[in-house]
């Protein structure tokens, strides 16, 4: 028989030592195997209410995450998690829940995902090894999903960490976006580039004095605007908005959505125009139409449907009757937009590669260019010879794409392998 020398760990497992033995540790069976089935239930109830005809509903401006590949090795585990919150059937009925206990028992919002530090929290800004992604998706839990702000105002979350924790740096989103530009205007194409601002950019003073990211957000937002405007030819349209507003008498963004109302998107599409031919807009008319409720993307995310009323407007190219299209679209698949040609129009075939504010924009680019395609930006990484098709239809092509997603490098196409790919096929098919 062996004697167990001092400090040595012993042969078998402490749940079978001796009770009275001072290392000895029961397995906790029970709460194991309560852990185990609820995490089984966890991961088992989208699949079973899918079966059963439930389907969850997106309550974020972004794709639903899909089910991870089992090639990610650990990161098939965590990524379950993700998948399994995306596509619970009750995930909005749930969200709403908490937000209402919160409010109940400590009258505030429970501000699901948020830091309680209120400290900045940096980004690496471009390893994309597994654990620095990790670390990264790490950070990103610390920041909430709505900041809210003074009078009622409330804020996209990602306007502050995208830019705290980015998925790429300043210097290579610069280099993206500069490597579009070269491949389009080298196939003999005219090229546009348009980022609308973040609300945060645009209305700082309503949001709360203090909230996770706040200093990081600031600074990498100021380095973003002193930058990438000048080193792409970026519009920036920041004081363009706030004359709007002024002139309006009311926000050119809403207290409970991100994104800008109609004038923000007539606004683009007039700055458009007259960058590819200068006057075309002296005789356009602009003026108040039709009003319809749209549903409000930020409360969304606390589970609760809210809706603002939505202004519309005629755009008349050439003085005379309404030549606006409104065609509800994501762009995920391309929208086609054509109509007869008017003075006061643009009628060179023009592709857009475009996001969720051209949404707000898009019945005016139909009334002011006759021969329109939009493309969401994520198609260019995911079918980049399909997007490559469509951009070679057009004489123009232009890019709208929003300041959070670009500050944070978290559009895929700024990778400028895909600027290459397509760059390949347009060059191979240039405007003669």
């Amino acid at each position: 028989m062996s004697i167990q020398e001092p400090g040595e760990l012993p042969a078998v497992h402490e749940a079978w030592l001796p009770r009275e033995h001072p290392l000895h540790r029961p397995r906790h069976g029970g709460r194991q195997a309560t852990a185990l089935v609820c995490a089984l239930l966890f991961f088992a109830a989208p699949v079973l209410a899918w079966t059963f005809g439930a389907r969850a509903a997106p309550l974020e401006n972004r794709p639903q995450a899909e089910f991870p590949s089992i090639t990610r090795g650990w990161g098939f585990f965590t990524g379950l998690s993700a998948w399994a919150t995306d596509h619970l059937s009750f995930r909005q009925g749930a969200v709403h829940s908490v937000e209402a206990l919160s409010q109940g028992l400590f009258g505030e919002s429970a501000r699901l995902g948020e830091s309680t530090s209120g400290s900045p929290v940096g980004g690496d800004g471009g390893d994309d090894s597994d654990r620095d992604r990790r670390r990264r998706d790490l950070r990103m839990s610390m920041f909430p999903d709505v900041i809210h702000g003074k009078d009622g105002w409330m804020y996209l979350g990602h306007d502050a960490s995208y830019k705290c924790v980015p998925e790429i740096g300043i210097d290579r989103v610069i280099a993206g976006l500069r490597r579009w530009r070269d491949v389009v205007e080298a196939s003999g194409r005219e090229f546009r580039l348009v980022i609308p601002p973040d609300k945060s950019t645009v209305y700082p003073e309503h949001m709360p004095d203090e909230f996770a990211g706040e200093r990081c957000m600031t600074e990498a937002r100021a380095e973003f605007w002193r930058r990438v405007p000048a080193a792409t030819g970026a519009f920036d349209m920041r004081e363009r908005l706030r004359t709007i507003a002024e002139s309006d008498g009311e926000p050119i963004y809403t207290k409970r959505d991100t994104h800008w109302r109609h004038r923000g998107g007539v606004a683009m599409t007039r700055m458009l125009a007259e960058s590819l031919r200068s006057g075309v807009t002296e005789d356009w008319q602009v003026r108040p139409s039709r009003r319809f409720q749209h549903n409000a993307d930020i409360p969304d995310l606390l589970g609760r449907e809210e809706t603002w009323t939505v202004q519309g407007h005629s755009l008349a190219p050439d003085g005379g009757a309404d030549n606006t299209r409104f065609v509800p679209s994501d762009f995920q698949q391309p929208l086609h937009l054509e109509s007869e040609q008017r003075p006061g129009m643009i009628t060179r075939p023009t592709r857009m590669v475009a996001d969720s504010f051209a949404q707000f924009a898009s019945p005016y680019m139909a009334a002011a260019f006759s021969d329109l395609t939009i493309t969401h930006p994520d198609n260019a990484a995911e079918r980049p010879r399909k997007v490559a098709r469509t951009l070679a239809e057009g004489e123009v092509v232009i890019f709208e794409l929003s300041e959070r997603f670009v500050a944070g490098g978290r559009y895929p196409m700024l990778d400028p392998k895909v600027a290459d790919r397509v760059g390949e096929y347009l060059a191979a098919h240039p405007v003669r």
